[in-house]
């Protein structure tokens, strides 16, 4: 049966039809506490959920709508090692990589704790190296820089947890090298000393284009420099194919795995994290492990309606198929998360962005939202005018930190006063007679006020989440992090998709293989792009 049949939701239906007339504005004047009373803490985060439109009894329905899809169940197996990756036939255990606990977790007959706790052994023996200076370039000079070349997975969440805790960055400076266009490692390499730098080629298969393509280009820069022997030391790898990686000039000892049953977009917690191990360092790293530990930790154990990850999923499912919401905004008011939404939309898109059950039939339903975002207070002059006035309604996350670690509080005085200002803004609205009373108030006159008012209210009643935490420390990333994770796993579960292959990323790469030959000028130009093609050939020089 479609989920969207069930009497769950359909009681969801109705409940929806008799709320739609209560304003949030008076859902907090009928409920002093509401903010205390919607609002969860973990460790040293506070998650405010009071100002969506929703009551104890919202909840109710959508936590049953969760138990009647069998999210418990779904989720037992999911850290318990059974492969709930349909598609691929593959377990699912990001959440294995940071549980420094367990030592006993079969996949396929193999204890795989061990060789979790192997491999971080050697990632991170590598990394304190690197850090020390005790591994050094073919001149014997210690290594500055580290580029990490990737792309998806294999760079979004290093790249964005790097600059996240960069205050605890007191390793080599660390480049990420992602795009093929051929600007990104030819800007990034302008920059830096062949004899100081040291190369991370991050692929499972070793043969993803864009990666490949960039590392080839980052070697022969190197070789150039420094010769064909010096690739061995100037580069590792984090890959499966060992074949491919030693040909390419890399040695055994410095290539680090990770499994089929990590997907690229949960790796941060694997060797692909090494990059970040060697910005932050291993005691830091474990910290960023033991936060995401805990988030997991309170994700199996928590009631669904004290569960935040539960919490975040069912209000979106509120928002997506019972109020046809269609984007959902990712606001952190911290610089140092300014790749936090990027890196979600990749968390939550290639996960959620299906249209096809797991019995292999189209759903009947809206399933993932566009997720977007920047920091605050930078998209306040830019998108927030649509936020607050626009025709469309985007139900928001806002993150903000108690503390920061500059010195001067006034910026994050402001900062803090601007978070909450946004939210309470976006629920609270105003009307025409207030807009019309602050003209006045201001000196306009009455025509002019009666014909400014209309574009000076505020429809209001527009929905957010807010994340308060003490300080962006490591352990609080990783606890972030690992909720929204949760979150995605539960929306997944609820609309019947696998969120857990991405053969949506294929067909375009296909595509681009097949008109390679062509755009090269090494075949003629055929099909629907023939003619882009033969202009673009027209005009290389």
């Amino acid at each position: 049966m479609s989920v969207d049949t069930s009497s769950e939701w359909q009681a969801l239906v109705r409940h929806k039809e008799m709320l739609a007339s209560n304003s949030m504005v008076e859902l907090f004047a009928s409920d002093k506490e509401r903010a205390t009373n919607f609002s969860i803490s973990l460790s040293d985060l506070l998650f405010d959920y009071s100002k969506n439109c929703i009551t104890a009894d919202t909840i109710d329905l959508l936590a049953g709508l969760a138990d009647a899809v069998d999210v418990a169940g779904q989720r037992a197996r999911m850290f318990d090692g059974t492969a709930i990756n349909t598609t691929e036939m593959r377990a699912v255990l990001h959440t294995a990589l940071r549980d420094r606990k367990r030592k006993n977790l079969m996949v396929d007959g193999v204890n795989i704790m061990p060789q979790i706790e192997a491999e971080r052994s050697r990632v991170y023996g590598f990394a304190g190296a690197v850090r020390s200076g005790s591994i050094v370039g073919a001149t014997g000079v210690a290594f500055t820089d580290v580029v990490n070349i990737g792309i998806g997975g294999s760079d979004l969440g290093p790249a964005m947890a790097t600059l996240a805790l960069s205050p605890f960055g007191d390793g080599p400076s660390i480049h990420y090298v992602s795009n093929i266009d051929g600007a990104h490692i030819t800007d990034t390499l302008a920059r830096l000393d062949p004899r100081t730098t040291l190369f991370l080629v991050a692929s499972k298969t070793f043969t993803t284009t864009e990666t490949m393509t960039n590392a080839s280009t980052a070697r022969a820069w190197l070789v150039a420099a420094l010769g064909d022997g010096a690739v061995a030391d100037h580069f590792a790898a984090l890959s499966t194919n060992q074949a491919a990686v030693a040909n390419f000039g890399i040695k055994p000892e410095r290539t680090f795995v990770f499994w089929d049953w990590v997907g690229g977009r949960y790796s941060i917690w694997s060797a692909i994290g090494l990059p970040l191990v060697i910005a932050i360092g291993a005691k830091n790293f474990d910290a960023f492990l033991d936060g995401a530990f805990l988030a997991d930790q309170h994700f199996r154990d928590a009631p669904f309606k004290e569960n935040i990850p539960v919490l975040m999923a069912i209000i979106g499912i509120w928002h997506r198929n019972f109020f046809g919401f269609t984007c959902h905004g990712v606001m952190p008011y911290d610089q140092r998360l300014a790749r936090f939404p990027a890196y979600l939309q990749q968390l939550d898109m290639e996960s959620n962005g299906k249209g096809v059950s797991l019995s292999g039939e189209p759903v009947g339903y809206s399933t993932g939202p566009v997720i977007w975002g920047e920091p605050g207070t930078n998209g306040q002059h830019a998108f927030f005018q649509l936020l607050h006035q626009g025709s469309d309604i985007i139900p928001v996350d806002f993150l903000v930190a108690a503390n920061g670690f500059e010195t001067d509080v006034r910026h994050h005085d402001i900062l803090i006063a601007n978070c909450f200002a946004q939210s309470e803004a976006l629920m609270m609205g105003r009307g025409v007679s207030e807009a019309e009373a602050l003209l006045l108030a201001s000196g306009a006159s009455e025509a002019d006020a009666k014909r400014l008012a209309p574009h000076k209210t505020f429809p209001g009643n527009r929905p957010s989440n807010t994340f308060l935490y003490e300080k962006l420390e490591p352990h609080t990333l990783g606890m972030l992090i690992a909720l929204y994770e949760h979150k995605v796993f539960v929306q997944g579960v609820i609309w019947g998709i696998n969120s857990f292959d991405q053969m949506g990323v294929e067909l375009g790469k296909e595509q681009a293989n097949t008109l390679l030959p062509a755009v090269a000028g090494n075949a003629d130009a055929e099909g629907i792009s023939a003619s882009l093609i033969n202009a673009a050939r027209a005009k290389r020089k």
